[in-house]
């Protein structure tokens, strides 16, 4: 899993049957820190994050291992909200 900020939407009005219906964000991946990079992705939303929330992300034959991407066409989905990271006993990330 990899750390990502979310912070937009992707609105596509054609898309595959598979997963129509499904929130698309937009989330630009960070460190654990919290940190942005400039890379990218686009993911199907599994837990209602929200715009501003650091996020858990599966890639890859990960992301579709689960009830609801199970052999779909997915390639990025958010598995989790971060709420807090620690590191060496000292608190790095704390959700806001």
């Amino acid at each position: 899993m990899i750390f990502g900020k979310v912070i937009g939407t992707v609105v596509s009005t054609q898309i595959d049957e598979g997963i129509r219906g499904r929130k698309c964000l937009l989330v630009q991946v960070c460190n654990h820190q919290g940190k942005v990079s400039n890379n990218y992705l686009v993911a199907i939303d599994l837990v209602s994050a929200g715009i501003g929330e650091m996020a858990l992300i599966s890639q890859g034959s990960s992301a579709r291992q689960t009830e609801i991407t199970d052999k779909k066409p997915v390639d990025c989905v958010i598995v989790g909200i971060v709420d807090l990271v620690e590191e060496k006993n000292k608190i790095i990330y704390r959700k806001q």
